[in-house]
């Protein structure tokens, strides 16, 4: 079993930046696929970045140039820098691990809110 603890989420006026955390428990966060996603009210969860085991990342086309997906594998954290924050990027962020079709966890989400 592994769990998720995210970190890193709060107000931040837009332009302003963020970092998030997701620390995983367990001993397969270094072969997994590590993912951010986020749920604005009344929409429906969305990707926002992903990494996988070999470090290749992948982005929404929104959020390309402004956000970073990285991983630390010796500290089985991956962490989400965001950047030029716009009031459309207010949602509930996500991390997600993936290792396969029975080992798929999420965290239980921060929330970051861009606002003036």
């Amino acid at each position: 079993q592994v769990q998720l603890v995210e970190s890193g989420g709060g107000l931040v006026q837009p332009g302003g930046s963020l970092r998030l955390s997701c620390a995983a428990s367990g001993s397969i966060f270094r072969s997994s696929a590590m993912g951010w996603y986020r749920q604005a009210p009344g929409k429906q969860r969305e990707l926002v970045a992903q990494i996988n085991s070999g470090g290749s990342t992948h982005y929404r086309d929104s959020v390309k140039g402004r956000f970073t997906i990285s991983r630390d594998n010796a500290k089985n954290t991956v962490y989400l820098q965001l950047n030029s924050l716009k009031p459309e990027d207010t949602a509930v962020y996500y991390c997600n691990l993936y290792y396969n079709r029975y080992n798929d966890y999420w965290g239980q989400g921060t929330q970051v809110t861009v606002s003036s």
